[in-house]
């Protein structure tokens, strides 16, 4: 008996906290947005949203999507269910 469904891969997807102030994230595929308090991004298992303090991006490569952002963490959350043409109502609600 044959089987319909299909293995899916995501790739490779890591998130490492180190201290609270050090995040190295990879499978990362696209920054939508960010500033010194929040990041909006794209990774292999969905969209990230971290929150903090004082962020700033220590090291970006688009190549093997790795980026590591220091500053303090305060939240760290996969979104789920966010469609791109919404992505820009769903920052307005966070900035309100």
């Amino acid at each position: 008996m044959e089987s319909n469904m299909e293995a899916v891969s995501y790739g490779s997807h890591e998130i490492k906290i180190t201290d609270r102030s050090l995040i190295s994230l990879s499978g990362i595929n696209k920054i939508s947005s960010f500033d010194d308090q929040e990041f909006l991004m794209e990774s292999n298992m969905g969209m990230i949203l971290l929150k903090g303090e004082n962020l700033e991006i220590v090291k970006l490569d688009t190549h093997d999507g790795n980026v590591k952002i220091k500053g303090k963490l305060i939240s760290f959350a996969y979104i789920e269910n966010l469609k791109k043409n919404k992505e820009e109502s769903l920052l307005s609600k966070l900035f309100k």
